[in-house]
């Protein structure tokens, strides 16, 4: 019988026994009970509680010392590394022969056991109370997405105040020392300012070492990291995470709200503004025994908070390589790509999310970062001008092959090449062929894909007629060189756009200063040309020598002293 059942029916026979019959007999022999049960109502309200029988287990007997053994073993054991009561009886069924106690009956034993020997109980813990911008604490977490249509796992960034309960989530395709001070970063914008202290685990992007009590032997950038911020760092006892448990309680809140259902993105950054967003929502709820919300309390919180730093912390972790055969700087055990000449010492820079070389303080090449070993990423780019001397080597180039599986080498750029092969033979059609592709250093290799298409539309393939179809829209313009740039508009009064010296026509750069030295007769002597004026010029046209161009080399000497000119 149910206990209110049997509390309804304790009252029935109490009032029956005060106000009715009168008798335990009697009572007893209306409502069909035992003299004992109406004796217990007319003594209590409330029915005693059920007293468990003591059950000896005979098919157990058996097991009961090496269970007792496995247990007092786990007393020595890590938390998390101690046996369940199912492992315990899949151990009974495998270890000792003849025990056939059911699972139940293993299960309560080892819950009495564990219980006995101190194995369940839990610490109690004292709350604590925080002062605005005192401390927040940050921990990794992990969490599903599918992003570019792949169900990946990410490791997750969080930090939460301990005073205004606001929290920052961002989200890594791997916990790297980079990712990890970029997403403190994001986190000081976010907040509006520094907390005094951050307490952590004893993570390896940190810790190096454990040493004696709260000590700790950290690593060099995040010493630096936290110096260049000003804010201390604490550290919580190993196999305690209790310490730190604001951040562990927000990261399984914002997992259960916020990662459910999973979500998607295009990309990694657009993932990250959901992210972002959803911390925004949170600032509207109120937690619990708070008066205010999240999001007026992080008001609050900010006028406590140290300044921002003027200037972030340079998180790149540098090294100096040197290019070697393959036309590659080795980084992290992975072979880059670069553009520059074998044997040349440049400046690698490694970020959470890409990887850039430098040399004489140019970026020469910007490749996404490779968490796998031993690997190339290769940009076809890179090589043209050693294909171009070597053109039999772009059927089977790896680089190639990488554009191909990224999708940077459409179907139209392999009809071109096979058109150009059949006209002018397999070598020459391939130099062709890596001819049209510089053309996208210039003008984009977007703009390059839609000639190529274009000009296979209308059966052209030929290289000029592709280098025609991106430089049509410019045939109209008229290039001027003024105060050291080239300039072009597409009308006569402008308006000018800076374009660099590779889209100035030959045939224009050629042109000899003096080659309006046989002036028309309305143009007044010592006097710019009359359309200088409404061009906006102070000055002559400018058709001034451009430094190492415009020499007038190719220009046609009779044609100079025959004074045959426009």
């Amino acid at each position: 019988m149910e206990r209110r059942a049997k509390v309804e029916l304790f009252e029935q026979l109490r009032r029956e026994y005060e106000f009715g019959v009168g008798t335990i007999h009697g009572v007893a022999r209306k409502f069909g009970v035992h003299r004992r049960l109406v004796r217990e109502a007319a003594a209590q309200a409330l029915p005693s509680p059920r007293k468990r029988p003591q059950r000896h287990r005979p098919k157990l007997a058996i097991a009961v010392p090496f269970i007792d053994a496995i247990l007092e073993a786990d007393r020595q054991a890590p938390r998390k590394q101690r046996h369940t009561a199912r492992r315990i009886f899949h151990r009974l069924q495998a270890e000792v022969p003849g025990c056939t106690a059911a699972e139940s009956t293993v299960r309560e034993y080892v819950r009495e056991q564990k219980r006995a020997l101190g194995l369940l109980g839990r610490a109690t813990c004292v709350p604590q109370s925080y002062a605005w911008g005192s401390e927040a604490q940050v921990d990794w977490y992990e969490a599903v997405a599918d992003v570019e249509g792949v169900r990946q796992t990410l490791q997750v960034f969080g930090l939460r105040s301990m005073a205004s309960g606001g929290a920052f989530h961002r989200a890594y395709t791997h916990a790297t020392q980079q990712a990890f001070l970029e997403a403190h970063e994001a986190a000081f914008r976010y907040f509006g300012g520094v907390f005094h202290r951050l307490r952590y685990d004893n993570l390896p992007l940190a810790v190096k070492r454990i040493l004696r009590g709260r000590e700790r032997d950290q690593t060099t950038p995040f010493i630096a990291f936290r110096s260049h911020w000003r804010f201390a760092a604490e550290f919580c006892t190993p196999a305690e995470a209790h310490e730190k448990g604001g951040i562990e309680g927000e990261a399984g809140y914002f997992r259960r709200n916020h990662w459910v259902p999973i979500p998607q993105a295009p990309d990694l950054a657009a993932l990250n503004a959901q992210l972002l967003r959803a911390c925004e929502a949170d600032q509207h709820r109120t937690l619990a025994g708070r008066a205010q919300p999240v999001g007026a309390a992080m008001q609050l919180e900010g006028p406590q908070l140290l300044p921002l730093a003027a200037e972030g912390f340079d998180l790149a972790e540098v090294s100096f390589p040197r290019v070697d055969g393959c036309g590659c700087v080795k980084v992290r055990t992975n072979a880059y790509s670069v553009p520059v000449r074998v044997g040349t010492q440049v400046e690698a820079r490694v970020y959470p999310t890409q990887v850039e070389v430098w040399h004489a303080g140019h970026c020469l090449a910007r490749h996404a970062r490779c968490y796998s070993r031993q690997q190339q990423v290769l940009d076809l780019e890179h090589y043209l001008d050693v294909l171009e001397k070597k053109p039999g080597a772009l059927a089977g180039a790896t680089p190639l092959a990488q554009w191909r599986a990224q999708g940077r080498w459409p179907a139209s750029y392999d009809r071109l090449w096979s058109l150009l092969q059949q006209r002018q033979g397999q070598q020459a059609g391939t130099r062709a062929m890596i001819a049209v592709l510089q053309l996208g250093r210039v003008h984009g290799y977007a703009r390059l894909q839609a000639a190529v298409e274009q000009a296979l539309t209308w059966g052209c393939a030929d290289p000029a007629a592709v280098r025609y179809l991106l430089t049509a829209g410019e045939l109209d313009r008229q290039p001027l060189f003024h105060e050291g740039m080239w300039l072009s508009a597409r009308h006569h009064d402008g308006p000018w756009a800076v374009i660099t010296v590779e889209r100035v026509p030959r045939p224009i750069l050629g042109v000899p200063v003096d080659y309006y030295k046989n002036r028309p007769d309305h143009w007044k002597e010592h006097e710019p040309p009359p359309w200088a004026e409404a061009k906006g010029r102070d000055k002559d046209r400018g058709y001034e020598r451009e430094k190492g161009r415009g020499d007038g080399k190719g220009y046609r000497k009779d044609k100079r002293e025959k004074g045959d000119h426009n």
